[in-house]
């Protein structure tokens, strides 16, 4: 398995994070920065791709990132996210396959690859598109009031169509210009779902010990490889942890890396959490006293995912991402040359000022500062004390920077005086109506 071309070590943080990296499929990234996934529900109504997509990445084609990852893209149209969410659920017609590939040409436009996240939400699917969605077991979220149904275990029959269904939507991917797909394993959503003991309570060939929890994931990289060829890329979204007491852990996160580079897998992009915790959204800046103070050490580093890659590192050999925590070139150089990681996954930093990595691969030491996004302490009293405001501290970051998805996908410009509050009102009054249109609008196919 290959990693970083053979270039010699870089003694400037723009000079480490331009150097390419070639993947075990033989596609070479350009640099080491990638624009990461951020869910974009700008598909409200048909959940076919459209020109604010093609606006949005020709946007981030220009950025100057190496590789960029679409936000999720469902393949079961009621499971979904979002109700804005793309979905590629059956036949497609030639107008929903042209704005896929007017999508994919623009993100390419200035040398970037270009991958498509594929997903289903499983249990995570709003009660507003699914009442009864399915799962690996009939275990509902602790969480969300009403916001999310009871699941229904999947029969092994549907088990084998969702397999079908990624595998049918990454021949799209790739048929529209695509140069790979990610599977979305982390954050609570299906993938994970098997993965967890907390969710998957199964006693058949897909669930038990871990290598029957992890089947699916398995089963879905080995299918899009030998269905897509082995010039396609393929990666897999993952979650370090769930961060909860008899979840999936950092040993299982490390056995099935070591499986995915026998699978066939290109490359490993770090997470962790899920909606019951939410560790992917930077808790500990929402909630001090939720978890454990960083160590300085952990701090300088940045990163929220880090201390977990040496573990990784022993038993794989493929590329490895880490998103989520950068602010710093120097901390970015620092994971690659002593961490070991392969590429510096942005997606914030990038929405809030576009052309952050040509920034910092011509010599700029920091990223935009993020803006303070907690709805507290004005109205709700010391959010830090307030355990279940820290989910709402949340869902106010994930829709104020929703909402500026929304502006650029229109063409506007970036709004920094945007209040959170404010932000989380219209965020949901979005996801209401596009739950609305999703079940007014007949399927295109």
């Amino acid at each position: 398995m290959t990693a970083p071309a053979e270039t010699p070590l870089a003694s400037e943080p723009a000079a480490t994070l331009a150097q390419p990296v070639t993947l075990p499929c033989g596609a070479t990234v350009i640099n080491r920065i990638v624009k990461s996934a951020t869910s974009e529900g700008l598909a409200a109504g048909s959940n076919h791709a459209n020109a604010y997509h093609a606006t949005l990445y020709g946007l981030w084609g220009r950025s100057g990132a190496g590789m960029i990852v679409t936000g999720n893209v469902m393949v079961d149209r009621m499971h979904l996210e979002h109700g804005g969410n793309i979905a590629i659920d059956g036949p497609q017609s030639e107008a929903a396959c042209a704005a896929l590939t007017e999508m994919a040409t623009a993100a390419r436009a200035q040398g970037a690859l270009v991958v498509m996240q594929l997903n289903h939400a499983g249990r995570q699917t709003p009660a507003a598109i699914n009442p009864h969605p399915k799962s690996a077991s009939p275990v509902a979220l602790a969480m969300g009031g009403k916001r999310f149904g009871r699941p229904e275990a999947m029969s092994i029959e549907e088990i084998e169509d969702t397999i079908e269904a990624f595998v049918h939507a990454a021949l799209v991917a790739r048929g529209a210009g695509f140069d790979g797909v990610q599977i979305h394993a982390a954050h609570g959503y299906l993938v994970s779902q098997f993965l967890s003991p907390l969710s998957n309570r199964r006693s058949d060939a897909w669930g038990g010990g871990l290598m029957g929890r992890a089947r699916l994931l398995m089963e879905l990289v080995r299918r899009v490889r030998s269905a897509c060829g082995v010039r396609f890329i393929v990666g897999v979204k993952l979650n370090s942890a769930d961060f909860q007491r008899g979840g999936f852990s950092e040993d299982d996160s490390a056995q099935v890396g070591a499986w995915l580079e026998g699978a066939g897998a290109d490359f490993i992009e770090l997470s962790g959490g899920n909606y019951e915790q939410p560790r992917m959204m930077d808790v500990d800046r929402l909630d001090p006293l939720a978890a454990q103070p960083k160590r300085e050490s952990t701090k300088a580093r940045e990163a929220y995912f880090l201390d977990f890659v040496p573990r990784l590192r022993k038993v794989t050999q493929l590329p490895v991402m880490v998103t989520g925590g950068f602010e710093s070139a120097a901390a970015m150089q620092a994971a690659v040359l002593e961490e070991g990681i392969d590429f510096i996954g942005l997606a914030r930093p990038i929405i809030l000022d576009s052309q952050t990595p040509k920034a910092l691969l011509t010599g700029a030491a920091m990223v935009a500062a993020r803006p303070h996004l907690q709805i507290g302490p004005g109205i709700f009293g010391p959010a830090s004390r307030i355990s279940a405001l820290r989910d709402a501290n949340a869902g106010a970051a994930m829709a104020w920077y929703s909402e500026q998805i929304y502006t650029l996908a229109a063409g506007g410009e970036i709004n920094r005086d945007l209040k959170p509050l404010r932000a989380l009102l219209a965020y949901l009054k979005t996801e209401k109506n596009a739950a609305q249109a999703l079940t007014r609008a007949p399927v295109e196919l």
